[in-house]
C-alpha cells in the first residue's frame, strides 16, 4: 500500500466514519505547549487544525485529538490563545506542569504538542533565534519523571539552536522512552512532479534550493533534503564536515572546480520551480548563502539559500545513476498553508497510535548541521562534525501528500 493510499484511506475513514469512532472511544487529549499563540504563528496553523479539522490529501479530517489544556509562554497583543480558549472546550494554564496535570498532581492528558516556534527572543551572536525549545522540553520531562511515565510528544521544527540542548533532548527521550517525533512540515507536503525516492537507491550527490532566513528556514531546507537523501542505501550515517559560505563567495563556489558538479543539479532543481524570474540566481540574491555538507559515507549535498530568486523549495539528486528533481509544493496552489495538512496528520498518528510514524533521528541530525553550519558562520571555515555520526533507518513510508 503506497502512502497516498494509506493517508487517503485514514482520512476517508475518520471523515465518515469518525462520529462512530468517536462515539466509540476517547480522543486523546492533548495538552498544547507554545511559545506564543496569533494568527498564522505554528501554534495557530497546526493548533487550530487540530482544533477544527484539516484536508490531508484534500479530503476532510475531523479532529482525532482534542486540545484540553495550554500554556503560553508569552501573550503579545494580537494573541488568539484567550479568546479561543473561551470559546472552546480547553483551559489555559500558568504552568507546564498544571497544564499537563490538568491543575492536578499526575499527568492527566495523552499527548503533548511542544511548538516553540514565535515569540520575542533574542538573537545570538550567530544570528539564531533562541528559542526556549529546550527549557520547554526541560519542564515537560519534569513532569514525565515525577509521575513515573512518558507520553507521546511532537516537537515543531528543529530541536534547539544549540546541538548540546538538542543531543540533551533526544537523551532524554531515550532514557525515558517518549514517543518523540519532531521536524517542518516540508517533508510531507505536496511534491511537484511527485518524486519519491526508491528505497535503497544510489546517491552520490545532492542538491537543494531554499529562502528565507537562514535560521528559520535553512531548518525547512536542510530538513526536506535529508528526507529525501536519508533512503538512500545503507541508511543515514550521519554527516562529517559542514561548511556556511556567503555572498559572491557562493557564486565563487559554484564556478570553482570543487562546486562545478553541482552546477547541473542546481539547474535541474530550478527547473521545477515556477516562480522564478527571469535570469541567473546572481542577478536578483542579495544575500545568499551556500550549506556544503559532507556525509560520512561519501555523499556530497548542498543548500542554495536563493532570498529573492527561490520561492519555496527545490531538489535534485543523481539516484541510481539518473537526475531525478522536484518542487516542494504544489502547482497551482489549490489551498492555503496545505503542508500543515500533511504535518498535521502525521502528529495525530503520533497522539493516536504512540508510535513516530517517521525518526526523531532526521530532526537530531539536521538540528544538529544546521547549529554547526552557524559555528562555521562565525569561523568562516569548514567545521569538522564527528558528533554527527547520527544512524538510523528510513521509514519505507515517505507520508507527503499527493494532493
Amino acid at each position: 500500500m503506497t502512502s497516498s493510499i494509506a493517508l487517503t484511506r485514514r482520512g476517508l475513514l475518520f471523515g465518515l466514519g469518525g462520529a462512530l469512532l468517536s462515539a466509540q472511544q476517547p480522543k486523546p487529549k492533548v495538552a498544547a505547549i507554545i511559545t506564543e499563540f496569533r494568527h498564522r504563528s505554528h501554534a495557530d496553523v497546526i493548533g487550530t487544525r487540530i482544533l477544527d479539522g484539516y484536508y490531508p490529501n484534500g479530503v476532510r479530517q475531523d479532529p482525532r485529538t482534542q486540545i484540553v489544556s495550554m500554556y503560553t509562554a508569552q501573550v503579545p497583543i494580537d494573541d488568539m490563545s484567550r479568546g479561543l480558549a473561551s470559546r472552546r472546550p480547553f483551559k489555559i494554564y500558568p504552568t507546564i506542569a498544571e497544564a499537563l496535570t490538568l491543575g492536578g498532581n499526575d499527568l492527566a492528558v495523552d499527548a503533548v504538542l511542544l511548538i516553540g516556534e514565535h515569540g520575542n527572543y533574542p538573537e545570538n551572536s550567530r544570528g539564531q533565534k533562541m528559542y526556549p525549545r529546550y527549557e520547554l522540553f526541560e519542564e515537560i520531562v519534569k513532569v514525565f519523571r515525577k509521575s513515573g511515565r512518558s507520553l507521546p510528544l511532537f516537537n515543531d521544527k528543529h530541536l534547539s539552536y544549540s546541538w548540546e540542548k538538542a543531543k540533551q533532548m533526544y537523551d532524554w527521550s531515550g532514557e525515558l522512552k517518549i514517543p518523540f517525533m519532531a521536524g517542518s512540515s516540508i517533508p510531507v507536503t505536496v511534491r511537484t512532479p511527485e518524486l519519491e525516492i526508491p528505497y535503497g537507491a544510489k546517491i552520490r550527490r545532492a542538491v537543494q534550493t531554499g529562502y528565507g532566513p537562514l535560521d528559520a528556514y535553512g531548518f525547512h531546507t536542510l530538513e526536506s533534503m535529508q528526507c529525501m537523501l536519508e533512503r538512500r542505501a545503507g541508511g543515514e550515517t550521519g554527516i562529517a564536515s559542514v561548511e556556511m559560505i556567503e555572498g559572491d563567495g557562493v557564486w565563487q563556489w559554484r564556478d570553482s572546480e570543487a562546486g562545478k558538479w553541482s552546477q547541473p543539479l542546481l539547474n535541474a532543481a530550478l527547473a521545477t520551480n515556477p516562480h522564478l524570474p527571469k535570469g541567473p540566481p546572481e542577478q536578483h540574491c542579495e544575500q545568499p548563502a551556500l550549506f556544503v555538507l559532507k556525509y560520512r559515507d561519501g555523499l556530497e549535498a548542498v543548500a542554495y539559500m536563493l532570498n529573492k530568486y527561490v520561492f519555496r523549495w527545490d531538489f535534485a539528486a543523481e539516484v541510481d545513476g539518473q537526475v531525478r528533481a522536484t518542487h516542494f509544493g504544489q502547482v497551482p496552489v489549490r489551498r492555503d498553508l496545505a503542508h500543515f495538512d500533511g504535518l498535521t496528520h502525521c502528529i495525530e498518528e503520533l497522539f493516536v497510535t504512540g508510535e513516530p510514524v517517521y525518526p526523531v533521528e532526521r530532526t537530531l541530525l539536521t538540528t544538529g548541521a544546521l547549529a554547526l553550519l552557524f559555528e562555521s558562520r562565525e569561523r568562516k571555515g569548514l567545521v569538522e562534525t564527528p558528533q554527527l555520526a547520527v544512524q538510523y533507518k528510513a521509514p519505507r513510508d515517505t507520508y507527503f501528500q499527493r494532493s
